[in-house]
């Protein structure tokens, strides 16, 4: 307020002088209706500090609301156990596990168990998570009606939505090892330009793995050791 009072006076101030060095040439009426603009500028002045005051002390509000928020989700992270790192790294994975079950990427049952290994951790109970992971996701993986597997004899296989080299070779009917994909991908190298990048209906060859190849894909699954869960 000393601020506003201190502008106004110094404004009619500079003002006063001003008209007081022209006073010689003007009239008292022309005087006076100059004073009557100036005091209405020195009112719209007051308004606008005032308005300007009004904003900060809004700003002031919401920036104490805010700290507030933060430090409600600190208490609500301790409760669970966890950081705000280990909250950032679970939102990651929510966000991830959602992209692969809207995208269908299969097999649906392990998209179950991923949904499954997230619902059991504490942080899913935190109201940002809870809804999303134990219901909205549960009701799409629901919802997902899996296309069934065609295999049309014991050397050939029609691909399907959701499928890739790994799915195809770790099944029971194929090698079962998921690790022995490579071979899928050497006797199909004219229909696969990317090993990463196949399609529905088309229909890859399967050869059977040599006594050698399957004992060094074999292997390759016992030495596998999956990335420690964040």
């Amino acid at each position: 307020m000393k601020f506003n009072r201190m502008f106004a006076f110094v404004f009619v101030l500079a003002l006063s002088l001003n008209l007081y060095a022209q006073n010689q040439e003007m009239t008292v009426e022309e005087w006076q209706n100059e004073m009557d603009k100036n005091r209405a500028k020195v009112t719209s002045l007051q308004k606008e500090i005032e308005t300007l005051n009004s904003d900060i002390s809004n700003l002031n509000n919401q920036l104490s609301k805010m700290q507030s928020y933060e430090d409600c989700m600190d208490d609500a992270y301790a409760m669970v156990g966890a950081k705000k790192a280990e909250v950032d790294n679970f939102r990651k994975a929510v966000n991830e596990l959602e992209g692969k079950i809207r995208r269908k990427e299969g097999p649906k049952a392990d998209r179950q168990k991923d949904l499954d290994a997230l619902k059991a951790n504490k942080i899913s109970a935190l109201p940002e998570f809870y809804d999303r992971v134990h219901n909205q996701m549960q009701k799409m993986l629901n919802d997902w009606v899996e296309e069934t597997a065609k295999v049309e004899s014991d050397n050939n296989y029609t691909v399907v939505k959701g499928d890739c080299l790994w799915y195809i070779a770790r099944r029971k009917e194929f090698y079962g090892n998921g690790f022995a994909w490579p071979k899928i991908y050497q006797a199909n190298r004219n229909q696969i330009k990317n090993p990463d990048l196949i399609y529905p209906q088309q229909v890859f060859t399967i050869p059977a793995l040599t006594a050698d190849e399957k004992e060094k894909y074999d292997k390759l699954r016992s030495n596998y050791k999956p990335a420690p869960v964040q």
